[in-house]
């Protein structure tokens, strides 16, 4: 099977970007919002640092993966939040999801990103460089989901974390 294109997102995505999120979350739906709502509050409040999305051969969107800027209490700047990710529900489980992991990671680092955080399954995201970290805290997470990797040589960050306004009230919102 031929991988998708990885590309950063344009104006005629953003359509295309809800309707896929609502898809592949469907039977995900948040108390308090949903995939959909998220990304459209983070790109309104311009908080869509990072939003990648793939594409087949006939360019439709078949997956996203969006990032925005978290705050450490220590201080530290540039760490990004991962997420929400969405992969069309007919094309789950063929690595488009995993292909569009690793190539942010590569973009993150281009632009210059010290590290990435996410909530999520601990043995999915470890291919990916991403383990849990007790020096990092996001309150109302357990531990074990709430993974980190550095992208850039220095200091390692100790504190809790906050994620963009769009998430509303963690835990629960990823």
């Amino acid at each position: 099977m031929r991988l998708p294109t990885i590309r950063e997102e344009v104006e005629k995505d953003i359509p295309a970007i809800r309707a896929l999120s609502r898809a592949a979350f469907a039977r995900a739906q948040r108390p308090r919002g949903n995939e959909p709502e998220i990304v459209d509050a983070l790109r309104r409040d311009g908080d869509l640092a990072l939003s990648l999305v793939a594409t087949n051969m006939d360019e439709a969107v078949i997956g996203h993966l969006a990032f925005s800027p978290v705050t450490i209490s220590d201080g530290t700047q540039g760490w990004y939040a991962a997420g929400p990710i969405a992969v069309m529900p007919t094309r789950q489980r063929t690595g488009i999801g995993a292909h569009l992991a690793t190539q942010s990671i590569v973009w993150l680092t281009e632009m210059g990103a010290k590290g990435i955080v996410l909530v999520g399954d601990p043995g999915y995201y470890a291919r990916f460089g991403l383990h849990p970290d007790p020096d990092l805290i996001l309150p109302g997470v357990a531990p074990e989901f709430f993974q980190v990797r550095m992208l850039a040589e220095g200091p390692r960050p100790k504190g809790t974390v906050t994620y963009a306004p769009a998430f509303g009230e963690m835990p629960g919102k990823l």
